[in-house]
């Protein structure tokens, strides 16, 4: 059995963790547990009731949280005119010099996003990218034409989920430097839109469990109510 932290243990005198909590109250118990000396990430553990073997069931998507993700996103860009992404707030941009680098194995940046006719040469870095998690793909927003609108997006607070081969995913909902209110308006908007990214061939109960996380506190489940899974809204 893994060892746990000092804070750890600190952390579940606040409350009995084996029972389950609104969002409310699970925001709330999480401020009163101890804090890391350093701005802790948030985020929202969720377990699916999806079978990862099936390409049918694979869930992914993006949400872009209301209240901001509290990370200092650093975005590339992809694209034959660099001087208007880096006016747009993009951290780097360029092409040819960008795949050159990441080739020599470069990768301090977070987020890449690409034009649609850059999408050929970055094809070249797909072995490196798509691994990582951060190869620019329609789906998610990240191939666009649209450069400023797409860096403004990641910017602001636009997160990416994707479930792993055990039909588990991780979604960034915040800091504890964080107000309760905006913890939970990120929350609830995270639920929804991982509720909204069911797969069509999945029926009945599509989320198993929810909890809720901060990287040196102990875990809080949310209650299965948390959620409305015939109407795909949170309460």
């Amino acid at each position: 059995m893994k060892k746990r932290s000092k804070r750890q243990l600190e952390g579940q005198e606040v409350a009995d963790l084996g029972q389950s909590f609104s969002v409310e109250n699970a925001v709330a118990l999480l401020e009163r547990m101890p804090k890391a000396r350093f701005d802790e990430t948030v985020e929202l553990a969720i377990h699916l009731a999806v079978d990862p073997k099936q390409s049918d069931q694979m869930v992914r998507g993006i949400v872009s949280l209301p209240n901001g993700s509290g990370k200092h996103v650093r975005v590339l860009v992809f694209t034959e005119k660099p001087e208007e992404a880096m006016a747009a707030g993009a951290d780097f941009a360029g092409l040819e010099d960008l795949i050159e680098k990441i080739q020599g194995g470069w990768l301090d940046f977070d987020v890449a996003i690409s034009t649609t006719s850059a999408m050929k040469q970055v094809r070249n870095v797909a072995r490196i990218l798509g691994p990582r998690g951060i190869m620019p793909n329609p789906k998610s927003g990240t191939v666009s034409d649209d450069v400023a609108e797409a860096v403004r997006e990641v910017k602001a607070g636009r997160v990416e989920f994707k479930m792993d081969k055990t039909a588990n995913m991780a979604v960034v909902v915040g800091k504890r430097s964080f107000t309760a209110d905006k913890l939970t308006g990120n929350i609830k908007t995270a639920i929804d839109a991982v509720l909204k990214a069911k797969p069509a061939s999945i029926s009945g109960n599509f989320i198993k469990n929810v909890t809720l996380t901060a990287t040196m506190a102990p875990g809080i489940r949310l209650e299965q109510g948390v959620y409305n899974v015939a109407s795909g809204r949170v309460l």
